[in-house]
């Protein structure tokens, strides 16, 4: 409550958090064992102290690769045979048998632990280098510029081992305008990413050939069902927007509604119980509605998965999306979905349980 206070108060300044620097990680197990040996010399070898020394190479398995956990081990012996040698300490063979053997123990354990941790970061660092180039070829970059339209999208996975998932986008000009499709594959993981990638292929392939947006789900939709399974859908929103970028068609299966932004405050687009999902195979007993919107220079519109508006804090609300502070401010599309991603993260305070896309489009002043 405090902290979402503060960020009430000074918006612009953003929440201040601590950071450690740098070498903090690495100095923590000698610090460690600094302060095992100080205690040691404020109480005595009565109270059994020197055992503690291990806390250091276990520590630095953490932080640390193998050769820097064997140092900080070598480190907690040399201070326990500094104790040892000590004359005047009056410490047992006993005590100092029993430290260094839970010295020179936890010191190859730690070694191990630590080879096993760099081999997973390793291998999380290819999954993530994979991750990313799929997602490159799946969700290609969206120009900057179209004609009259400016716009930026970004996405947000629910994943931390992958930046890629079932929400799409895509954008293609025509000759009947700009094209753009954005949705949601049911499910997670492979399956979603298979629902996806083959929507947005379908899009890609027939964008430039029919004539209507109409036609264009249509596709999709069979293409779907002829591919997926019986239980796998998406929900998506298709739009065309005309040459000269004065109007918008949408047709909305299933997805959450568009929201235009500018003076006039947010506003969603369209009904909200749309068409239903692609993937359902309806296309032969459903006709689905469009609807026109005007699009006018400082009006730019937001397309976006459930992954926004279902966003979650922890006591469990709703995202205020219409009330959030990024799409109340005016400001260039990529900068305005930057504040919104970094808001929503703040919001949900943790990684998103669900994967984002976001695509902004604007009318540029002719």
């Amino acid at each position: 409550m405090i902290r979402r206070r503060l960020q009430q108060r000074a918006p612009n300044l953003g929440w201040a958090r601590f950071t450690l620097p740098s070498w903090a990680p690495l100095a923590l197990p000698f610090i460690l064992i600094f302060i095992v040996g100080l205690l040691w010399l404020i109480n005595g070898p009565g109270y059994g102290l020197l055992p503690l020394l291990a806390i250091g190479p276990a520590s630095a398995a953490a932080v640390g690769g193998r050769l820097f956990t064997l140092c900080v081990g070598g480190t907690a012996a040399v201070q326990d045979g500094l104790i040892a040698f000590d004359v005047d300490a009056n410490t047992s063979a006993k005590s100092v048998v029993i430290s260094f053997s839970a010295i020179a123990g936890v010191t190859f354990f730690a070694l191990l632990a630590s080879h096993v941790r760099l081999r997973q970061e390793r291998e999380l660092a290819e999954v993530r280098a994979v991750a990313d180039i799929t997602q490159r070829v799946l969700l290609r970059p969206v120009p900057d510029r179209i004609g009259p339209l400016r716009l930026s999208a970004r996405y947000m996975s629910a994943s931390t081992r992958a930046q890629v998932g079932g929400d799409l986008y895509a954008v293609v000009p025509t000759a009947q305008g700009v094209r753009l499709i954005v949705g949601d594959a049911e499910g997670k993981g492979l399956p979603a990413v298979q629902e996806a990638a083959t929507a947005m292929g379908t899009f890609r392939a027939v964008a430039y050939q029919e004539c209507t947006l109409a036609a264009i789900a249509d596709w999709i939709e069979s293409t779907l069902d002829r591919e997926l399974g019986d239980e796998q859908f998406i929900t998506a929103v298709l739009a065309e927007i005309s040459p000269d970028g004065t109007k918008m068609e949408v047709i909305n299966c299933g997805h959450p509604q568009p929201l235009q932004l500018g003076p006039r405050g947010p506003q969603f687009l369209g009904p909200a119980d749309g068409n239903p999902p692609l993937g359902l195979g309806l296309s032969r007993v459903t006709v689905r509605e469009s609807f026109t919107v005007a699009l006018r220079p400082g009006e730019p519109v937001l397309f976006y998965t459930d992954g926004l508006s279902e966003a979650r804090n922890k006591a469990g609300e709703f995202f205020p999306l219409t009330e959030s502070a990024s799409v109340q401010a005016s400001a260039d599309p990529s900068t305005l979905l930057g504040r919104l991603s970094a808001e929503v993260s703040r919001y949900v305070g943790h990684q998103p349980h669900d994967d984002v896309a976001l695509l902004l489009v604007e009318r540029t002043v002719p």
